[in-house]
This record gives C-alpha cells, structure tokens and sequence, in this order.
C-alpha cells in the first residue's frame, strides 16, 4: 500500500466517535470501551489517514462470532495478525480508512498502546520529532512494507522514554 502521510485533522476525531457509535449497535455489551490511539488521536501528528480504535472485549473468542456483520460493513477480517490474543479488522481496502485492534480486557498490548498515545499528547516536542521523522521516510520510500520498518527502531525508543514517564508519573492508570 502507498504511503499516504497527511497533517492533523480534527475530522480523525469525527470518524472515531461515528465508528464508534456503528460498532456500539453490533457488539452491544460485548465491547468494554473503545481507544482512539495511534497517531491520528494525536493533535499536531503527521499521519497515515488510517483510524486506529482499541476495542476492549470481555472475552475475545467472541469477536470471531461478528466476522460476517464486520464483512458487511466493509471490514477484512485479518484474524490475530501477528499478535496473540488480538482480533484485527481492517477498512478500506488500498485506501485504508480504519483499523480496529479487539483485545480481552487485561492485555498488555492495550496499556502499551495508551502509554504511548498518552505520552505523545503530554510531549509537543515528541510529537515533533516524530512527524519529521516520518516525513523523511516518506520521502525515501513509496510503500508502507518499507516505510514501517524503516520507523521501527525510532518508535521502539520513544516507546521506551514513554514506559518511564509512565511509571513516574500515572503508576496504575491502566491496572
């Protein structure tokens, strides 16, 4: 898929609470909450116009019992997609709009991904570096199988710097 790097628009916020709303009336109690996170929950971020919603479930196994509703509404089901216990969905095809990561409540993956979102909207200067970051490697290569590695080491040290501002600043906010 072709890099698609864009400035922040307070339409991502839009298109997550709409989603939102849709996956409410198909999974009823079976969802938990919902995150917005990645970089469009992120104001001033440079970003791939792709929404990335957490969906917190009781259980996960259910999830596979919504994969024909989710056809419906346009969403590949991806299944685990590299991560145990996750359940991924994708919309949009080529130009992808929206990504649902569904994790059990509990799962370490969800606490990662709020930390690192939560960290960002603490840090402007982060976020700053990061969306330069982003737009040399935009420059350099055209599609995303390349442009994702390419930020790997740089995201896995932010991520670093956002576990500790975590624990010396929000111990136990996501326990």
């Amino acid at each position: 898929m072709k890099i698609r790097l864009t400035d922040y628009t307070q339409k991502w916020a839009t298109s997550f609470a709409e989603e939102v709303y849709e996956l409410k009336s198909i999974f009823e109690d079976d969802i938990v909450a919902f995150e917005h996170f990645g970089s469009t929950a992120v104001p001033g971020m440079k970003a791939k116009p792709v929404i990335d919603i957490i969906c917190i479930v009781k259980e996960i196994e259910k999830v596979d019992l919504y994969n024909e509703r989710m056809k419906a509404l346009s969403y590949e089901v991806a299944g685990e997609w590299g991560i145990s216990g996750r359940r991924l969905f994708r919309k949009g095809g080529e130009n992808r709009t929206h990504h649902l990561h569904f994790y059990q409540e509990g799962n370490p993956e969800i606490e990662r991904h709020l930390i690192f979102r939560d960290y960002l909207l603490e840090h402007p200067e982060e976020v700053r570096k990061y969306s330069e970051f982003k737009e040399i490697l935009a420059n350099q290569y055209e599609m995303t199988q390349d442009y994702s590695p390419a930020k790997k080491a740089f995201v896995s040290e932010m991520e670093n710097r956002a576990i500790a501002w975590y624990k010396n600043t929000n111990v136990g906010k996501y326990e």
